[in-house]
């Protein structure tokens, strides 16, 4: 039985939840860090998926110099995977970037991801700068 995801932006008594759940799920990884993290659910564009009023994910999203809005993080809750949340999410952040006139929507994924690398890729995104493991989707443009 699906259920419906609200996704709507953060709001700052989402913080601390958003915060803690991250931390709970990637603290442990190499590159983790408390201070980046809070600087970009504080300073992102953070959009948050809810299901049955539970945070069910986030992604949080920058503007890069000219045509590009990147993906900071995009974060699927424990017990939310394979329900369509992390689409959602991405759908969403590609319908801000389209409305944001952006060209490109970016994401940086870590070499050993190789789900995530996966998702990315049938999601239409395609490798463009293997060093930095950066993938990148071209936008279309509005009229």
């Amino acid at each position: 039985m699906a259920f419906a995801v609200e996704i709507v932006p953060r709001s700052e008594t989402d913080l601390p939840e958003l915060f803690v759940s991250a931390r709970a799920v990637f603290a442990d990884l190499p590159g983790w860090s408390d201070e980046r993290v809070l600087a970009v659910l504080r300073g992102d564009e953070v959009f948050v998926a809810r299901e049955r009023g539970q945070l069910a994910g986030f992604v949080a999203l920058s503007r890069e110099e000219g045509d590009a809005i990147v993906i900071d993080q995009l974060f699927v809750a424990p017990g939310h995977e394979r329900r369509g949340i992390g689409h959602g999410l991405l759908a969403y952040a590609e319908g801000y970037a389209i409305a944001e006139r952006a060209r490109l929507l970016q994401i940086v994924v870590e070499e050993d991801n190789r789900p995530a690398r996966s998702f990315y890729r049938r999601s239409g995104f395609v490798p463009v700068e293997e060093e930095l493991e950066l993938f990148e989707l071209v936008l279309p443009r509005g009229p």
